[in-house]
């Protein structure tokens, strides 16, 4: 005997997990292992994409705009194979005494800017750029983060960890480069590369259809 009551209901069910299933498909433009962790770490389901954003950037433009425009970028580029899905970029540069610190490229550059970082406190700035099916928003955090006072050797057994080399400002605080770190003022995730706590307001306050 079939339970029309049981299939009345079935169905609506089913209709809304399709829904859902769609307005969740969440993308991320990064290939940084950092950033797929605190997605992880979040409980999302998303899928990454790679993004190839030319990373070059004005002179004239002040640290915030400039994390927040490449955030853009990198979800803009991969934005047209990911119709009606929201897409999150993310970009991070330390700054220091003005100066914006990009990734080192060589141990020689490496060794120069933890020299710099030594003993002082810089800026890390980390913007954020989530494309939905409506619009976009950007948004950036700011961290400040202070050094120890770093021996020669202390810096050469970091530079030989290899740690420095694909993180900008030389250094991942989540990782071997946290025994320089004295203080931070601010956000630890915005070092880290991906300002979690917002992250989540935002998405939700855009209409994103989070699973808590």
């Amino acid at each position: 005997m079939v339970n029309f009551d049981s299939i009345s209901l079935y169905l609506p069910l089913m209709q809304i997990e399709k829904k859902g299933d769609f307005m969740q498909r969440l993308i991320l433009a990064s290939s940084s292992p950092r950033r797929k962790e605190l997605l992880e770490s979040l409980r999302l389901k998303f899928e990454i994409s790679s993004s190839d954003a030319d990373e070059s950037f004005s002179e004239t433009l002040s640290p915030a705009e400039v994390v927040m425009e490449l955030a853009s970028r990198k979800s803009e580029t991969v934005a047209h194979d990911y119709p009606d899905c929201f897409l999150i970029g993310s970009d991070t540069v330390v700054v220091h005494d003005g100066t914006i610190l990009g990734k080192p490229e060589s141990g020689q550059e490496a060794l120069q800017m933890l020299k710099k970082l030594s003993g002082n406190t810089h800026s890390v700035y980390t913007g954020v750029s989530i494309i939905s099916p409506e619009k976009e928003t950007r948004f950036y955090e700011k961290t400040d983060v202070t050094f120890w006072d770093l021996s020669d050797e202390e810096i050469d057994t970091y530079i030989k960890s290899g740690e420095p080399f694909d993180k900008a400002g030389g250094y991942g605080i989540q990782g071997f480069g946290s025994m320089l770190v004295k203080e931070i003022s601010g956000d630890y995730y915005t070092v880290v590369g991906l300002p979690v706590s917002r992250l989540i307001r935002e998405l939700r306050k855009i209409g994103y259809n989070l699973p808590y």
